[in-house]
């Protein structure tokens, strides 16, 4: 039987491919407050700044790449089931190959409603502009859970990381709520491996590799890989 092999991914990972993360620049994403872009206040205070943040990011995204470590976790599925629970709101996992992904936070390539949360819309890296609306005739926002949201998919994520064999955490400092929460799931004997350069939170049972998620990823891959 196959194991079940959850990642757990966070922003470490997609920083290798060039795309930013507010965390590491004193509370600012891109030299914009997240205040200021990313809570329902900001949305009803100024849609188009709002929007057009977003559109740079979605363009930002569209010339990015999937790095190695993206790669790496996609070849996993050759001999395990893999369910990546990713925190990010890019699309380098798919991209990267990898066909079981939970996005905790989102999607950069989709528009919802702002009436209806069930309206979502597939739009790859277009734009979305004021005027631009659903079924129910209401503009369209970002498919992004916002500060001050709930998060959707949590129950689903929680649900998987309670039937893993291994758990992986990438690129993650564990200091994001409620999806660090998640490390609390999992089963007592089940294995923990943490790939991140910096000092991960609540995990003291966890085998902890402190390299680039790149790197990290490729080692462990090749050791498990090799079982």
């Amino acid at each position: 039987m196959q194991r079940h092999i959850v990642v757990l991914t966070g922003a470490g990972i997609s920083a290798e491919s060039g795309l930013s993360t507010f965390r590491d620049n004193g509370g600012f994403w891109e030299q914009h407050s997240v205040y200021d872009v990313a809570t329902p206040e900001a949305f009803a205070r100024n849609q188009e700044l709002v929007l057009r943040f977003y559109n740079e990011r979605r363009h930002q995204i569209a010339s990015a790449q999937p790095n190695r470590a993206h790669r790496l976790l996609a070849e996993l599925e050759q001999r395990h089931r893999v369910t990546i629970v990713t925190q990010n709101v890019d699309d380098l996992h798919e991209r990267g190959g990898s066909s079981h992904v939970i996005h905790l936070h989102g999607e950069l390539t989709k528009a919802r409603s702002t009436v209806n949360p069930e309206l979502v819309y597939d739009i790859g890296y277009r734009d979305i502009k004021l005027g631009d609306h659903c079924a129910m005739g209401q503009q369209l926002r970002p498919h992004i859970v916002w500060f001050g949201e709930e998060v959707p998919m949590l129950e689903a994520a929680a649900d998987i990381v309670r039937i893993a064999d291994d758990l992986l955490i990438v690129g993650t400092s564990l200091q994001v709520y409620p999806a660090a929460g998640l490390i609390h799931e999992v089963e007592i004997d089940v294995p923990i491996t943490v790939i991140d350069p910096g000092e991960p939170a609540g995990v003291s049972r966890a085998r902890i590799i402190r390299k680039g998620a790149g790197e990290g990823v490729a080692e462990w891959a090749a050791n498990f890989l090799a079982r």
